[in-house]
């Protein structure tokens, strides 16, 4: 299922969408919370009160989705967003070459996961205007990701459960100041300028995606196609990925993971091809929608 949170009348609410994702259920009239998180943290009950809200929910309970605004789904994480820096063979290579890759030791594909994060106040929604004026750099560069949410938390998850920790998927542009990301020689300046994490449009639940490695995500900047990948083409796997952050670090229910972005961003171009105000760019990501913004 597709849920997500929206404003309406000045109050943020949590929905779920039929099946062509046009019209949207008001869960809190179900009686479920209004925050996603909390819901997460209700586990698989939270779903079953779901389904049986939509069954019972007559056709006038449902809005139009054009009627209301669509936040990211998590509006607030709780927590730093947790990202995978160099994690598509392509883009790897693509990095190094750059000019801008200060990772440690800059080997062009790493050995391990790289792990860094992005500030809970760097989210927006779907629609919303990426803030570019706050890189006074003027290198902010786009990246398409999918985004995993944890839903059964936890410590030291192997490969084999990890599947089992996933609640579900959603849509993220993991925004970059290239070159606050370089000068810094670390990435979390560059990286957590508010408003520079995109998410949405919708959380998909894990049980509708089915076979992850096949799924392939598409990132378009004012209309021409930039990015285009597979998740097999992932260095490092979504469950290899989950045990490597909870090895030493307690997952919880609600954390966000941005598994990394393939190669065609805008330093892989020469010269590079820096966002700039009135862009607009757009990230398709197979069964979980289109996310879109415009650069401001």
């Amino acid at each position: 299922m597709k849920l997500v949170t929206y404003e309406t009348s000045g109050d943020f609410q949590l929905g779920v969408l039929d099946e062509n994702a046009q019209y949207v259920l008001n869960l809190s009239r179900s009686g479920l919370p209004n925050d996603m998180v909390t819901l997460i943290e209700m586990g698989p009950a939270a779903l079953e009160k779901i389904k049986a809200a939509v069954e019972a929910a007559p056709r006038s309970a449902w809005l139009a989705l054009t009627e209301v605004t669509l936040t990211a789904p998590i509006r607030r994480p709780r927590r730093n967003i947790l990202c995978v820096g160099k994690n598509y063979h392509s883009h790897a290579k693509e990095f190094h070459r750059s000019g801008f890759d200060s990772s440690a030791g800059a080997d062009e594909i790493p050995a391990l996961p790289i792990i860094f994060s992005k500030a809970p106040t760097s989210v927006i929604g779907p629609n919303v205007a990426i803030p570019s004026y706050l890189d006074d750099t003027g290198t902010t560069d786009y990246e398409g990701e999918l985004g995993v949410i944890i839903g059964k938390g936890g410590r030291g998850i192997s490969k084999q459960a990890a599947m089992d920790h996933v609640f579900g998927f959603t849509i993220i542009n993991d925004v970059t100041a290239r070159q606050l990301q370089r000068d810094h020689k670390q990435w979390f300046i560059g990286k957590s300028i508010d408003g520079f994490c995109p998410m949405g449009p919708w959380l998909v639940t894990r049980d509708e995606i089915t076979n992850l490695p096949d799924i392939e995500l598409r990132t378009f900047v004012n209309d021409e196609l930039r990015q285009k990948a597979k998740l097999a083409d992932l260095i490092f796997d979504i469950p290899t990925i989950i045990e490597t952050i909870s090895r030493r670090t307690t997952l919880e229910p609600g954390d966000i993971i941005a598994t990394g972005t393939p190669d065609g961003v805008g330093i892989g171009f020469t010269p590079p091809r820096f966002l700039k105000p009135r862009d607009t760019v757009r990230i398709e990501i197979d069964k979980l929608g289109v996310l879109h913004n415009v650069v401001g």
